[in-house]
Order: structure tokens, then C-alpha cells, then sequence
């Protein structure tokens, strides 16, 4: 993997996982439940420059990017309880660049971000414990992929989506000796 790569995909791209095991669902759940606390303290200390620097050229800032995670777990979490509620519904899709754009996630401070984060993965945790694995059966479709997504699929792919943007503000900070 060259550079380039390497800062787009630090962890990897996301592999569907052939099997997902109660012990996987486990580990994916204690991401979601950890995530916010772990992203808050890799950033807490930062200051406007630093939070407004991109982690890769051509990428979102720092702060672009939490306000991101905060939309794609609120978006994530709606999911889940549609498929919980309803027969396979066809899920909405965003512009997740054009989200970054507007203001509210170019340019606010990230303490409203971390406040969402902190709730939807506290109440999404709670109900994740909860599903029996019928539940995580459940499937909702996705328009832009054209297929049907089990919630332990989705769950596997929320678990490497924290992971894989938390990858990207640690390695800048190691970068940047911050």
C-alpha cells in the first residue's frame, strides 16, 4: 500500500466478513460504546489550527471529520431502527462530502458533535445488547449499493468506520508530534 493509500485507508478497506460470530457482534458493540469517549480524548486538547488542519491532502479536516462521525452515527443509528421497525425498508442515503461542506460541519466548534456522539452511541449501544440474533437478522436495502444489509453487517461496518476515521486523526497526530 503506498502512502496515498495508506492515509485514506489506514486500517485497511472495509472487508465484509464472511461470518460474524456472538463474540464479533460483542467487540463491534464495545467499539460503538468506547468510540466517543476514545475520539474526545485524542482531541480534546486541540486548538482551532490544529482542528482545522486536514489529515490528508485533498481530505477533511480535523473538525470536518467529527462532525462527520457525528452524522454518520446519527444516520447509522436511524438505520438500525428501521430495520428493527419495519420490513426491509429502502434506507435514505446523503451526500456525506456535501454534509461536510455546510457550515454546521465546516465550521462550528465540535463540543455540539461530541454531545450527539456521546447520546446516539449510548442509546445505540443500549438497544444493540439488546437484540436477539434473529434481530440482527434484520436487513434494511440500500439504494446505492443495490443490496440488502443485515444489522450485523452494518454493525461490523460502524465498528470499522470509527475505527478507520480514529486511525486517521491519530496518525496526523503522530505526524504533527502533538
Amino acid at each position: 500500500m503506498d502512502n496515498s493509500e495508506y492515509k485514506k485507508y489506514p486500517i485497511g478497506k472495509f472487508e465484509e466478513p464472511q461470518k460474524i460470530t456472538d463474540q464479533d457482534i460483542d467487540r463491534h458493540i464495545k467499539t460503538l460504546n468506547d468510540f466517543p469517549a476514545r475520539l474526545k480524548n485524542l482531541v480534546q486538547n486541540w486548538d482551532t489550527d490544529q482542528l482545522d488542519t486536514q489529515y490528508r491532502t485533498g481530505g477533511w479536516t480535523i473538525r470536518q471529520l467529527i462532525n462527520h462521525l457525528s452524522d454518520s452515527s446519527m444516520n447509522s443509528y436511524t438505520r438500525f431502527k428501521f430495520a428493527l421497525t419495519e420490513d426491509n425498508p429502502t434506507i435514505k442515503t446523503y451526500n456525506e462530502q456535501q454534509w461536510a461542506e455546510l457550515q454546521d460541519s465546516f465550521s462550528i466548534d465540535v463540543k455540539p458533535a461530541f454531545q450527539m456522539l456521546k447520546g446516539i452511541h449510548k442509546r445505540w449501544v443500549y438497544e444493540l445488547k439488546s437484540l436477539t440474533n434473529k434481530e440482527y437478522e434484520s436487513t434494511f436495502h440500500h439504494p446505492d449499493q443495490n443490496r440488502d444489509i443485515t444489522l450485523k453487517e452494518n454493525l461490523a461496518f460502524c465498528a470499522w468506520h470509527c475505527d478507520h476515521h480514529f486511525a486517521h486523526i491519530n496518525n496526523l497526530k503522530l505526524e504533527n508530534n502533538w
